[in-house]
């Protein structure tokens, strides 16, 4: 996927809604939902706000707190950054890191609707690397989704994944997909391959292999190889490594090269 710069209003308001979306989900909660274990090893629901908390507070430009952290769940340098700021909010109670949220996402959201068009179209560094500012703000909503169901599945509740967050969140899910494919898969040169997603963010996502590289199509040019069916929820889950294709077998339908298409299935773990 080619770096285009998305839209900075769109984002923006995409932001806001996002950050109100998981508001609603969280205000009222009672200390021992807060303390609920999520998805994620090692967080709980506090966790997982408070991780955004300290990712927006890290782009106002606030410092790191100096904090020694360890557990099985921290892998890297920057695992152990965000830890560090949950560890820092963790004697709060849910409801003041409720009111530190508010607080923090109210100033970046001034940012960003004072942000210039040259500033947003500026390549910055990235969890994919150099990408506009304009791209970061995007993985930071897909990223922001993501923990909306993280959240939401600990506490055992449905939230909307589709419409307009769900469609802009959505594109962070698909350009590793040829990765996938070719080195977690092993689908070979010549390989056709369609995912049809059900659900809130139906549609059919094709990749074609050639010279040992998958890449995203609009339509395919010969009959699939294998057709993947699953829906658009357990796919985002699968993709963000929240659970395994071997725990959903009724879940996932495989078509055509049945042993390719679990492959791929079984594949789609990734992170930013």
């Amino acid at each position: 996927m080619t770096d285009t710069v998305p839209d900075r209003a769109e984002i923006t308001a995409l932001l806001s809604d996002q950050w109100d979306a998981l508001t609603r989900l969280v205000d009222g909660l009672d200390e021992n939902r807060w303390r609920l274990a999520s998805p994620l090893p090692g967080w709980t629901v506090f966790d997982v706000l408070a991780h955004i908390i300290g990712t927006e507070s890290l782009l106002l430009g606030e410092p790191t707190p100096e904090l020694s952290v360890a557990g099985a769940h921290i892998r890297n340098d920057i695992g152990a950054l965000n830890e560090k700021w949950i560890e820092s909010l963790r004697p709060l109670t849910g409801s003041q890191l409720l009111e530190r949220f508010l607080e923090v996402t109210g100033r970046r959201l001034k940012v960003l609707e004072q942000t210039t068009d040259e500033a947003w179209a500026e390549l910055v560094p990235t969890p994919v690397g150099m990408a506009p500012y304009g791209r970061f703000m995007r993985i930071r909503l897909f990223d922001c989704w993501m923990h909306e169901h993280d959240i939401a599945d600990a506490l055992g509740v449905s939230v909307d994944e589709g419409g307009s967050r769900g469609a802009a969140a959505f594109e962070e899910l698909l350009p590793a997909l040829g990765k996938a494919a070719v080195k977690g898969a092993g689908a070979p040169d010549g390989s056709r391959l369609t995912l049809d997603l059900t659900g809130p963010m139906a549609r059919q996502v094709h990749l074609a292999v050639e010279g040992g590289r998958a890449a995203l199509v609009e339509t395919l040019d010969a009959p699939a190889t294998s057709v993947i069916a699953l829906d658009s929820r357990l796919f985002a889950r699968l993709r963000g490594g929240r659970t395994t294709a071997d725990e959903h077998p009724d879940e996932i339908t495989v078509t055509g090269d049945t042993d390719l298409g679990r492959r791929l299935a079984r594949s789609l773990a990734f992170t930013l």
